[in-house]
């Protein structure tokens, strides 16, 4: 029996069918991240599916009863078409294939089609998409943070500080709540909860106590903490209180960022991520352990932590240097 692209199943609680996309996002719900992916997540594997559907029907197939060539050409229009990076066409490519996983689970056919279809291969130096700021600029741009002790400043220097000198995610920073300060003695961590583990991150004093003034000052404004109380939270009428979103905390640190291009870093593209890529780049260049630096940025395969050591050598340990030869400038 051959399923059409309005496939679907019927919900045994409610006994409605579900479509084939409903399928999908309930499908990713339970798999993806154990059950736990955040909205943005789920988002971006729905958006990346509904591309594929659209392309399906642009060429009257049937995402159901696709071949591996027929995938592949799928993969050829992401390329030559879509004019995607290889790293974006992964994804789109790994959202087809735990679509496919998907259709298995519910029944709908028996193979997974898209099983070792590959994205094609990234021809640049993985180490050229880090961009960082130097120790100076670090100051510099800590500096340039507003220093009175409002809420709004507060929550902004305690926000760019942690991420800047603790390499924390966008994400991670989101999801803080008070029940994720960790107190031992007169140490003060997080506990922020990453792609595919929770770890604890150590702050400073200085961004301990930073972030102490900010919540107290919350609590000055009446605000009520609890254990389930965001850390950074919106401060706009419409939404106050509610966590901070993704998009806000970029806003807010590119806003920073770009104030602080104008003194001379104009010529690299810096954005939020950049403030991740320089904690894990000038800890290992001041003397971290490789492995330290991989706890606190919470990766899993120490390769990645490695790039930053790769990038600062690049430069300061460059082998055309040990020849002691000259060229006239």
């Amino acid at each position: 029996m051959r399923h059409s692209h309005s496939a679907a199943i019927v919900s045994s609680s409610q006994n409605i069918p579900l479509t084939l996309e409903e399928q999908w996002t309930t499908f990713l719900r339970v798999e993806v991240a154990s059950g736990n992916a955040s909205d943005d997540t789920l988002k971006t594997y729905i958006a990346h599916i509904k591309q594929f559907f659209k392309w399906c029907r642009h060429n009257r197939l049937d995402p159901l009863h696709l071949n591996r060539l027929q995938i592949k050409n799928y993969r050829h229009y992401l390329v030559e078409r879509m004019n995607y990076k290889p790293a974006t066409i992964a994804l789109k490519l790994t959202t087809v294939r735990r679509f496919y996983d998907c259709a298995i689970s519910y029944g709908l056919i028996s193979f997974n089609p898209a099983l070792g279809i590959k994205p094609p291969v990234e021809k640049r130096d993985p180490a050229e998409r880090i961009n960082y700021l130097e120790r100076a600029e670090v100051a510099q741009l800590l500096a340039s943070l507003p220093t009175d002790d409002s809420v709004a400043s507060l929550r902004e220097r305690t926000l760019i500080g942690i991420m800047v000198l603790q390499g924390c995610r966008t994400v991670e920073m989101h999801r803080l709540k008070m029940h994720d300060i960790i107190r031992q003695g007169n140490n003060v961590g997080l506990r922020v909860s990453g792609k595919r583990s929770i770890r604890v991150v150590p702050l400073t004093p200085d961004l301990a106590l930073l972030l102490d003034k900010y919540l107290a000052a919350r609590t000055a404004a009446g605000d009520r903490l609890n254990d389930n109380t965001p850390i950074f939270i919106s401060l706009s009428n419409a939404n106050y209180g509610e966590p901070l979103s993704r998009r806000s905390i970029q806003r807010i640190v590119q806003k920073h960022l770009q104030a602080f291009k104008q003194t001379g870093t104009n010529a690299r593209k810096l954005t939020t991520h950049s403030l991740r890529h320089t904690a894990g780049t000038l800890a290992l260049r001041t003397g971290a352990e490789l492995r330290q630096v991989q706890d606190m940025l919470g990766h899993a395969d120490p390769r990645t932590t490695a790039l930053y050591a790769h990038i600062a050598d690049r430069w300061e340990r460059n082998p055309a240097l040990a020849f002691g030869v000259r060229i006239q400038v």
